[in-house]
């Protein structure tokens, strides 16, 4: 369990930080990119939250959670010594994917399908979902940048890749199952 009895440290004063490992690396260093905005899209899901009622608040407060694996499994790189470390770091693992997907299906099952794209927006909970969704692809992107320079685990890029997709099925739900949904009118407002 974490205990935080002291919540200023000073040590990053001269713009580094501390990783999961204890190695020091500039706050604007590309894993320390990807699970900040994690962390930003996580205080995203708290404020679509105020929205959500039932299921939807219980599935957004498990995704919370999920977020917070997330941030720390990229949080320690050097995957390749996990056995060797002294306590197993936290690491996402599929069946975490598997279950937003099993979530996308049953939400997506009562939807019609779209005939056109959709512009973020609808009730309030839609609009903070469609917000979750951006920055979840997001922290795809940065994720997926990381990757290219270093190891990162594969569940984590194929989390955040099925989470946005959660986020848009989700939204649509929000806006009385898609009946309410703000499509797009290309070429609209040329005229």
């Amino acid at each position: 369990m974490v205990v935080l009895s002291k919540i200023y440290t000073r040590t990053g004063d001269k713009g580094d930080t501390a990783l999961g490992n204890g190695a020091r690396v500039a706050k604007y260093d590309a894993r320390v990119e990807a699970y900040g905005t994690t962390d930003e899209l996580n205080s995203i899901v708290g404020l679509a939250r105020l929205h959500a009622e039932g299921e939807m608040d219980v599935q957004l407060g498990r995704i919370q959670n999920d977020l917070f694996d997330l941030g720390a499994d990229l949080c320690r790189p050097d995957m390749a010594k996990d056995a060797e470390a002294e306590y197993p770091p936290l690491r996402v693992v599929m069946a975490q994917v598997e279950r937003l997907e099993a979530e996308i299906d049953v939400m997506n099952a009562d939807l019609e399908p779209l005939r056109s794209f959709i512009l973020p927006g609808g009730t309030a909970l839609a609009a903070n979902l469609h917000q979750c969704r951006t920055v979840a692809r997001r922290a795809e992107r940065l994720s997926v940048y990381l990757s290219s320079q270093e190891a990162v685990n594969d569940a984590v890029v194929k989390y955040l890749n099925r989470l946005s997709d959660w986020f848009f099925v989700a939204a649509r739900i929000a806006n009385d199952q898609g009946r309410a949904d703000v499509l797009w009118v290309p070429g609209a407002n040329r005229d």
